[in-house]
């Protein structure tokens, strides 16, 4: 059993407790603490392994690394689509057209982390992509490029000394903004480790509004837009693309810029990665997981419905 949290489970640990220290204030208790629980796991998003089938491998690693700054939720991709939609598309194109390889995955946006590990489950490394979201403005501390480079250099060194005859290949992917007055560190220390990849840049000159999903009231959720709360009177925010910091980011790096308006664009360099590609004979066995959300999810309606029709009747 795999978890794939929709929150971070931290985030959703303490929202959980702070509503079960307000239940236990109030007269009515179980039922709702149960309702508690049951959200807690609904959003931990708990995957059951269903059957196993194999893979054949080859000699690619490939790593992405990719910018949740809340400026991904600019809306300047095709027809005015998320940044964030077009990077989760073009990811999943990439790991279609390099099946077989080995995929890991690092997110940045206060903080880097390792969402996956180097694996040969692509099931596994699909459904991380897709539930990537971009951080609340309310935990938002402005952006920095240089967020990711230590765990990027972390995750390169040690698989270099487990497996250095594998092709390592990169794909950072981010609008490169900048907005924490950071200076821009250089990334040539990594390049030594990588064999190939592109920088892939998100976004348009003349930039675009963003919105936010604001759960404070955790039981209605809204959708806000970012504001700019540096003027006054506050305006819409507008974020642009730095390709200049994405370009310098290439350079260290030794690979390819690339501004990503639609998929399309990546297809050279797919094809320049395929010819470095070795099949390997032997197969890797892949086991298939099915979500469990369909059956909590009647459970906490079922609740929600006892608990209106009682609210009901206390209020005739």
């Amino acid at each position: 059993m795999r978890a794939f949290p929709i929150i971070p489970t931290i985030i959703m640990l303490i929202i959980c407790v702070v509503l079960i220290i307000i239940i236990l204030k109030s007269t009515k208790k179980a039922k709702h603490i149960i309702l508690v629980i049951l959200l807690f796991f609904l959003n931990q998003r708990y995957m059951i392994p269903t059957d196993t089938s194999s893979t054949t491998s080859n000699n690619i690693d490939v790593l992405f690394v990719i910018d949740k700054t809340i400026s991904m939720n600019a809306l300047d991709y095709q027809n005015n689509q998320r940044r964030l939609d077009g990077v989760k598309a073009d990811c999943l194109k990439i790991m279609e057209e390099l099946n077989g390889a080995r995929f890991g995955i690092i997110t940045f946006d206060n903080k880097a982390r390792t969402l996956i590990p180097f694996t040969q489950d692509s099931y596994m490394a699909r459904e991380a992509i897709e539930i990537i979201e971009p951080i609340g403005e309310w935990y938002a501390k402005g952006s920095s490029l240089n967020t990711p480079l230590e765990e990027i250099k972390k995750v390169l060194e040690n698989e270099h000394k487990k497996a250095p005859k594998r092709v390592k290949v990169l794909f950072f992917i981010s609008d490169g903004e900048i907005t924490d007055k950071s200076t821009l560190n250089s990334y040539a220390s990594l390049n030594k480790y990588i064999q190939d990849g592109a920088v892939l840049g998100y976004g348009t000159k003349e930039g675009a509004i963003m919105y936010y999903i604001d759960d404070e009231d955790i039981q209605h959720p809204k959708q806000r837009l970012v504001m700019d709360t540096t003027v006054s009177p506050n305006k819409e925010a507008i974020s642009k693309i730095d390709e200049k910091n994405l370009k310098q980011i290439a350079t260290d790096l030794k690979i390819d810029y690339i501004h990503m308006d639609n998929t399309a664009k990546i297809n050279e360099k797919i094809k320049k990665i395929k010819t470095q590609m070795e099949k390997e004979m032997n197969t890797i066995p892949i086991t298939s997981y099915d979500d469990t959300y369909f059956i909590l999810a009647p459970i906490i309606l079922l609740l929600l419905v006892l608990d209106l029709k009682k609210v009901r009747r206390d209020c005739v």
